[in-house]
């Protein structure tokens, strides 16, 4: 059975920095998608980051927040620095089931989702 465990959220003073990670397990993902979402009360489900053949970041995180995969490809991370009020939400890891795609922007495509862990920026 598949999981995606997401850890390291909390609550953070603006311009503050976090690093979640996430862990896989149930099977390898070296070669597959990983990926960062979020969302807020009200909002939809945002992307914010995926790491796969390349690597890609949504227009309101590029230049303060990095992805990056352990050497095995089951653990990824999201480092987040100059954090804003309005990086809030709950940011969810997830995965593509098959090999080689490319990163994608719609949640739809992801097969595997975490739990989620919950982000607070306070002003």
């Amino acid at each position: 059975q598949v999981q995606l465990v997401e850890s390291g959220g909390g609550l953070v003073q603006a311009g503050g920095s976090l690093r979640l990670s996430c862990a896989a397990s149930g099977r390898t993902f070296s070669r597959n998608v990983m990926g960062w979402f979020r969302q807020a009360p009200g909002k939809e489900r945002e992307f914010v980051a995926a790491s796969g053949l390349g690597t890609d970041y949504g227009d309101s995180v590029k230049g303060r927040f990095t992805i990056s995969r352990d050497n095995a490809g089951n653990t990824a991370y999201l480092q987040m620095n100059s954090l804003k009020p309005d990086d809030t939400a709950v940011y969810y890891c997830a995965a593509r089931r098959l090999l080689y795609r490319s990163t994608s922007r719609v949640p739809g495509n992801y097969d595997y989702w975490g739990q989620g862990t919950q982000v607070t920026v306070s002003s």
